[in-house]
């Protein structure tokens, strides 16, 4: 069994040629292949503030054209949209569409601590606990800050932190307490996938950061893509095509797989012919078992 995952920053469904089009994401999508878990950032809902942006409800524009997979959305920002005539909230923020069963959702709010010399907005990360054949495996993906590297750095801690928190979770072999109630035991494994646009270069302390041992012997994070991609430098994951924005193409999608997730890794690559989004699609093959 293998599983396939991509992640991609949607920039709110809006194109290159600056037209917002949900429906061409997800024809992108189905037309990349047949994966098992979408991983989105900066999905938007009632923001016509957002250019291009008619203030469409894009989790659940999103949710529609996949229904076949169990929609999680995490919004980030949810805010009062002043005169609204349907009393809406504005949201903005991440989701996962997913066809593998979903044992656990966690939402986590990233730590924004106050910069003053960079306007940003809340972070957070999605966390699913799903099942993969036998191997419940932990899938989270996040939107780091862009502005801030004060913001960024603190995020990267948050992150490696909750894979260190997993693992005590993981080792817990008890029988299921208070089944049926919200104390029961729930499965949160330290095997884990972490997706998303990081807002950092392979060349930056963060990168470096993310990766670095944790306390206890824990499985640390590794970049998937030099495990399967040997002495490639990464494919550029945003600015192909955008250079207004981009003055010139770089690498910030990544997906980071714990050490003992290491040996399953097939293949990453990234998606260079779409214009569908300001980022290009970054794809994981994972195989179930390893070998």
């Amino acid at each position: 069994m293998t599983i396939e995952i991509l992640t991609w920053n949607l920039q709110w469904c809006r194109g290159c040629d600056g037209a917002v089009d949900p429906g061409r994401i997800i024809r992108t999508i189905r037309e990349l292949g047949d994966f098992d878990l979408l991983c989105l950032q900066e999905v938007a809902d009632n923001f016509d503030g957002l250019a291009g942006s008619q203030g469409e409800n894009q989790f659940e524009l999103l949710a529609a054209g996949f229904p076949d997979y169990h929609a999680v959305c995490a919004p980030v920002v949810d805010t009062a949209a002043a005169n609204d005539p349907l009393g809406r909230r504005r949201r903005f923020g991440n989701m996962i569409l997913s066809r593998l069963p979903v044992l656990a959702v966690f939402r986590h709010l990233l730590p924004w601590p106050y910069d003053p010399s960079f306007t940003d907005m809340q972070r957070g990360a999605l966390e699913l606990v799903v099942q993969m054949g036998g191997l419940p495996l932990r899938v989270t993906t996040t939107h780091l800050g862009y502005y801030s590297s004060l913001q960024r750095r603190t995020q990267v801690e948050a992150l490696r932190d909750l894979q260190q928190q997993a693992a005590p979770h993981d080792a817990d072999r008890s029988e299921a307490r208070r089944a049926g109630s919200p104390y029961e035991r729930i499965a949160r494994p330290v095997s884990s996938i972490l997706c998303g646009d990081f807002n950092f270069a392979p060349d930056s302390a963060e990168y470096a950061r993310m990766q670095q041992p944790l306390t206890g012997n824990l499985p640390a994070y590794r970049d998937a893509w030099h495990l399967a991609n040997s002495g490639q430098p990464h494919a550029h994951t945003v600015g192909l095509y955008d250079r207004g924005q981009w003055p010139k193409p770089f690498a910030c999608d990544f997906f980071f797989v714990s050490e003992d997730l290491a040996p399953r890794v097939r293949s990453v690559r990234a998606e260079s012919r779409t214009d569908a989004s300001d980022h290009q699609p970054l794809m994981l093959r994972l195989a179930g078992q390893s070998v």
